[in-house]
């Protein structure tokens, strides 16, 4: 699973790469999605964090239970995927002058 992991780290941005080369409208979309994972992986954080202050629940399990929500750990690896992917797009257009 490790191994996989780190393979798909490599793969997929340079796979977005490349489709956002061929078609122009890949840029919008990985744009779009990179936003409204933003938008949901900061809600749930900020709101189970909320919820643990107004509990006062300071517990490592409790604070740890956020990586349990399925929502979280896809959305955060979608924004992990997509910094690589601007990060690619950066070094690519630096390198160009």
């Amino acid at each position: 699973m490790k191994v996989l992991l780190i393979i798909s780290s490599i793969v997929l941005p340079l796979v977005m790469f490349f489709l956002q080369l061929k078609i122009k409208t890949f840029r919008f979309i990985f744009n779009i999605l990179a936003l409204i994972a933003i938008v949901i992986f900061g809600d749930i954080a900020s709101t189970s964090i909320y919820q643990i202050i107004k509990e006062n629940a300071v517990f490592m399990t409790t604070i740890h239970a956020i990586f349990l929500n399925p929502f979280f750990l896809a959305t955060g690896g979608y924004l992990g995927i997509y910094f690589i992917y601007r990060l690619i797009l950066l070094t690519i257009e630096e390198t160009k002058d």
